[in-house]
């Protein structure tokens, strides 16, 4: 499997897999093949031959000068997740194919969670010898305080239902064991990890959402986190996102971010893009497309 990475002034990102497909239930109910198929701009690989969207998990190795910051973390080995497909007691080679890019884990800095979904804190541990041990033993792992505290209070709270269970069983085996082991910081989502890295809040498909702009030698990129999962958005924003915590404030900011990185040259890198997964967004009459990276 060839590597992706891409090169942001003097910062380097670098795609790490975890599992690619067709999405196995309709993420984005209007995004029909009738619908998708017709957009010609669509590059390779985001799409079936039938029309069905194609999903990519994946982590995001940001390297600095300094610093190694791994940018959400997938769905993780071994996690009891309610039979969802393709996420429950997984044995996939996360970490054979984040050695392959030549970092070891114990090099890792930093470990920032764009939110605190079921698949994007997976890899913040794995199971070793029945317990949960933090992936990246000497990273500070960055969770945004808002989603902590609302993510905290979900799992507390009362009730029994499927999604409160996913809840606490994330909580319990990919966020408590790092706060528990003294490796978690809280932050606002307008933190500065770095001159060249900062967040920036993209509230709507969870509270305290955020997305990374990096900045270096006079050129932009982005780390969308799920303010999108698929470029199809890009020409219809106002699809919602049926995981959305709230629909509406999720389509606000999509619209507001393609508005303003819009003919920008700015890289755009998605977090659930499969194919080429990183692109330029240029405007398309009233609305938008991808344009891929060079």
């Amino acid at each position: 499997m060839s590597i992706q990475s891409w090169q942001i002034g003097d910062v380097k990102v670098t795609k790490i897999l975890e599992s690619e497909g067709p999405s196995p239930y309709p993420m984005i109910p209007e995004a029909t093949p009738e619908a998708v198929l017709p957009m010609k701009w669509m590059p390779p690989g985001l799409l079936t031959e039938t029309g069905d969207l194609i999903l990519s998990f994946h982590a995001l190795l940001v390297e600095t000068g300094n610093l190694k910051i791994v940018v959400d973390t997938c769905v993780g080995n071994d996690k009891q997740r309610g039979e969802i497909p393709g996420m429950h007691m997984r044995h996939g080679h996360f970490l054979e194919t984040f050695e392959k890019i030549g970092c070891r884990r114990e090099e890792v800095d930093i470990v920032l969670c764009t939110h605190l979904h079921v698949d994007h804190v997976g890899w913040n541990t794995m199971l070793v010898d029945g317990k949960w041990q933090p992936t990246f033993p000497r990273a500070r792992y960055l969770f945004g305080r808002t989603e902590y505290e609302h993510w905290i209070k979900e799992a507390d709270s009362t009730g029994e239902s499927f999604e409160k269970l996913i809840v606490r069983n994330l909580v319990a085996d990919s966020v408590r064991p790092i706060v528990e082991a003294g490796l978690a910081d809280f932050i606002g989502t307008d933190h500065v990890i770095s001159p060249e890295i900062r967040l920036l809040s993209t509230p709507g498909h969870s509270p305290g959402h955020t997305s990374v702009e990096i900045s270096s030698g006079g050129q932009r990129g982005f780390i969308t986190g799920d303010i999108m999962h698929h470029p199809c958005q890009l020409a219809h924003p106002e699809w919602r996102t049926v995981v959305d915590y709230d629909i509406e404030q999720g389509v606000a900011t999509r619209k507001l971010f393609c508005e303003e990185v819009a003919d920008s040259e700015a890289l755009v890198i998605g977090t659930h893009w499969a194919g080429p997964t990183a692109g330029q967004v240029v405007r398309n009459g009233t609305t938008y497309r991808l344009r891929t990276a060079e």
